[in-house]
């Protein structure tokens, strides 16, 4: 399929998954793939599945308007023919993603929650609520981001996330596509400078009232001193200069750290994505 035909027709059927279920059936580091040519796109207007060849990983959706036709199970079947094992994410955890899965079969080995809270009002130095938004100052030592930070920030990255399959692998070239984005605005990416580069980030990704602490990180060796908190504040106060009154964000279920600190922040579950492994990888 030709590359720009493939990411025309992710875009829309995207967009169109996205009005019908209300989340995105693929994620940005599959479509920045996609545009670099480093990801393929097989199928149509219809049934399309986002391929990433060399880490076996596919990212599958139906266009509402042609479900429960058995298009995802005949595309989903022709993939593992062709990849063998493969591994899949279903976002939202929708019920037909699970009935393909379980055709195929796949085994559920990852799940990532999605969690949301109110952005809260700005505390007042007297303990009321702060009117202005704007005039909400950001925590002590939090900036925002200027591009002589990408070094530092891709470098914490790395760290702090060298656990993670996805966001541990960003590159300066990742950065850059993500930066290039719409909806990226340097304001909306918060560094805390440390002695040895950054300590913490976080980066928010607007969504009208809703805005997605997008990514949030604090270096293993800054750890234990607080500094989440002080990021998750930061991250509200520029939810409320942005207007948003929603709090999205995505976390791995088995992240307890991470899941203690939104918790305690207000955040509940709001939906699940779920990745399916079909047959098991072996070792050469």
């Amino acid at each position: 399929m030709d590359a720009t035909r493939a990411i025309e027709l992710a875009e829309e059927l995207g967009a169109a998954c996205i009005a019908a279920d209300g989340v995105p059936p693929f994620n940005d580091q599959a479509l920045v793939e996609l545009r670099r040519g480093e990801r393929r796109a097989i199928g149509d207007a219809t049934a399309l599945a986002v391929v990433s060849d060399a880490e076996r990983e596919v990212e599958l959706a139906v266009h509402p308007e042609h479900r429960g036709r058995g298009l995802g199970t005949a595309l989903a079947a022709a993939l593992a023919d062709e990849l063998g094992a493969f591994e899949a994410w279903a976002h939202g955890d929708h019920p037909a993603a699970r009935a393909i899965a379980h055709r195929l079969p796949a085994e559920p080995v990852r799940t990532l929650l999605q969690l949301r809270a109110p952005v809260p009002a700005a505390p007042a130095s007297d303990g009321s609520a702060q009117a202005d938004p704007q005039a909400d100052p950001l925590p002590d030592g939090v900036r925002g981001y200027e591009p002589t930070d990408a070094s530092a920030l891709l470098s914490l990255n790395a760290a702090a996330f060298a656990a993670h399959p996805e966001q541990g692998r960003m590159t300066a070239d990742d950065l850059a596509a993500r930066m290039a984005e719409p909806w990226h605005d340097d304001a909306n990416l918060l560094v805390l400078p440390g002695e040895a580069g950054i300590d913490g980030f976080t980066w928010i990704k607007p969504e009208g009232d809703v805005a997605e602490l997008y990514v949030l990180g604090i270096s293993p060796a800054a750890q234990g001193a607080g500094l989440g908190r002080r990021m998750l504040d930061a991250t509200f106060v520029r939810m409320r200069a942005l207007g948003a009154n929603t709090a999205h964000l995505y976390v791995e279920g088995d992240n307890a750290p991470a899941l203690a600190l939104y918790r305690r922040a207000g955040f509940e579950q709001w939906a699940i994505d779920v990745r399916w492994r079909h047959a098991p990888f072996t070792q050469d």
